[in-house]
């Protein structure tokens, strides 16, 4: 259990880290518009929950894609390509540029120790 706490720890320190950049809190403002949309789109274009319709924006943004929802309408399935077509490639460059502010903090916190 404590290993999951440390994780979320370099986790948000990586992000509280990324806020300073303003491309990175663009990045972020755009992901977070994406996944927005895509979550509203679902929610009234599916008739889905509000909680379905954020699961399937983010676990098709993630690619993970389980399969259990899908879209069922011809204007969804196009939204979906959109969704996918311009979703995937921000997520990664704010997942990327996380993951940097991570390692950058981890090799800080090394060198302060070994000091």
């Amino acid at each position: 259990m404590l290993a999951i706490w440390a994780v979320f720890g370099h986790f948000f320190r990586a992000v509280r880290l990324g806020f300073a950049e303003p491309a990175f809190r663009g990045l972020l403002y755009l992901v977070s518009v994406i996944i927005g949309a895509g979550t509203l789109f679902y929610r009234f274009a599916e008739n889905w929950s509000w909680i379905d319709s954020f699961y399937f924006t983010v676990i098709t943004l993630t690619t993970v894609g389980y399969g259990d929802l899908s879209p069922t309408r011809s204007l969804s399935k196009l939204f979906t390509v959109a969704l996918v077509l311009l979703g995937i490639g921000l997520l990664i460059a704010l997942i990327e540029r996380i993951a940097r502010y991570a390692v950058e903090d981890y090799e800080a916190r090394q060198g302060t120790a070994d000091g």
